[in-house]
């Protein structure tokens, strides 16, 4: 979302656009939570991930900890469960056993929180304030619900049982993308000093030199993958790290999660309850960082490092500017990125030519999150805002950064900058990833 102001005239439209984004918000959550019984609601379909109940709850609890009491200066709606929804006190595996509050209960805590946000937001003023500048927090509490409402549907993905779920196919391929862009050898500006919704570890904005590369126009596609399968892909440990080797034995990993092979031989991939064929020219999902890593040792390549896929992204060499998107600084639509859940897989490569980037490098916003070789860090001049737990102790630990959201991920969580980060054996998220290279002599002058 671009937001800016100036003096009060804006203030009304800035809350208008804040109570749209948290109602988006809400729906989203309510639809993938009200679709399911309540034993549906409080069980725990994968041990990787919480019941849905739980987060249900846990979005209402940091609404009420940051807009009534932080912001609103309120006293507390539910003061007697802060613990049992603080995501560092509890595993995810051991949340079924927690006295949760039910799906009824749940429901009315979470209803109850967002009437008395409401009224704050129309109460505060939103300057003057780092914590409001820009309406920052509510942004900050909007962008915290449709990250858990992305992981509750991969909480469906994992989930057995009749589909739930429904939405409209991906549109089809437009145009045909295939080959590599190259990226020339300069300095681009990573990260973000002037986006108001942006989170703490997207800034500040900082220049970085990058040696040419080439990038892949499209990510890796399932087509392609299967290829890498065919030709023992699994089962060639001099293509794999000796630690993803080592998972990928100790996990008998054989194929992307997910897939499946009938007894002909013709892989399936089975997409919140329903198993449909395999599309050759959809970007591959569900597969994780020592996969892809893998897949790239095959291939001649590498894994874009971060600096690399954010300049790919957001670079312009005909302006040498740094865009906040692909296509240019307007928020994404419908033209432009497969995102917010509009469809529940992503689309054919080559669907969306609106969104390619001034290079010609094409969906690198939704679609699947795509793994990076670089591991999480801070920038240079980084400050934790508002609170260390969300960036600051993950830095440095056993994770690595995945760029440009998902089908799954909202457009107010999904911009450029924005960073995700997860382990590398991890793989139940909407994971894909591109290729990239260095230079060989004489290229890219």
């Amino acid at each position: 979302m671009t937001i800016q102001f100036s003096d009060n005239a804006t203030t009304d439209r800035l809350r208008g656009e804040i109570a749209e984004v948290l109602t988006g918000a809400r729906a989203r959550t309510l639809a993938l939570t009200d679709c399911l019984d309540d034993a549906e609601l409080a069980a725990q379909h994968s041990r990787l991930m919480s019941p849905l109940v739980w987060d249900l709850a846990h979005i209402g609890n940091q609404e009420e900890l940051w807009l009534i009491r932080d912001v609103g200066g309120r006293a507390a709606v539910r003061g007697d469960i802060d613990e049992l929804y603080d995501a560092f006190k509890h595993a995810r595996v051991a949340r079924p056993e927690l006295p949760l509050l039910d799906p009824a209960q749940a429901r009315g805590y979470v209803g109850s929180v967002r009437d008395e946000v409401l009224d704050v937001l129309a109460r505060t003023r939103l300057h003057g304030n780092p914590l409001v500048e820009g309406g920052f927090a509510f942004g900050m509490i909007a962008q915290h619900e449709q990250q858990h409402d992305e992981t509750m549907l991969a909480t469906h993905q994992l989930r057995t049982g009749p589909a739930v779920l429904a939405a409209p196919p991906p549109p089809a391929a437009r145009v045909a993308v295939r080959g590599e862009v190259i990226v020339p050898a300069g300095e681009f500006v990573m990260g973000t000093s002037t986006d108001p919704w942006a989170l703490d570890n997207e800034r500040p904005a900082h220049p970085v030199h990058v040696p040419g590369f080439a990038i892949d126009a499209a990510p890796v596609t399932n087509g392609e993958y299967l290829a890498f399968i065919a030709d023992g892909g699994y089962e060639r440990p001099e293509l794999w790290s000796p630690r993803g080797w080592r998972h990928r034995t100790e996990a008998g990993l054989v194929a992307p999660q997910f897939w499946e092979r009938d007894g002909a031989g013709t892989w399936w991939r089975r997409a919140f309850g329903t198993p449909t064929p395999l599309r050759p020219r959809q970007p591959v999902v569900h597969v994780c960082f020592f996969e892809a890593e893998a897949y790239a040792s095959w291939a001649g390549k590498r894994l874009p490092t971060e600096a690399e896929w954010e300049k790919a992204a957001r670079f312009d060499p005909e302006t040498e500017t740094t865009r906040r998107y692909p296509w240019g600084d307007a928020d994404p639509g419908t033209a432009q990125a497969n995102l917010g859940q509009r469809h529940l897989e992503p689309a054919d490569v080559g669907a969306y030519p609106a969104g390619a980037s001034s290079a010609g490098v094409h969906q690198l916003i939704g679609d699947v999150w795509e793994w990076t070789s670089s591991g999480f860090e801070p920038y240079p001049g980084f400050r934790a805002f508002p609170y260390a737990e969300y960036s600051d102790v993950f830095f440095g630990g056993d994770y690595r950064v995945l760029r440009g959201g998902s089908f799954g991920t909202d457009p107010v969580a999904c911009r450029g900058t924005f960073r995700n980060w997860d382990h590398p054996i991890r793989r139940q998220i909407f994971s894909g990833f591109r290729l990239a290279r260095d230079l060989r002599a004489g290229e890219g002058r």
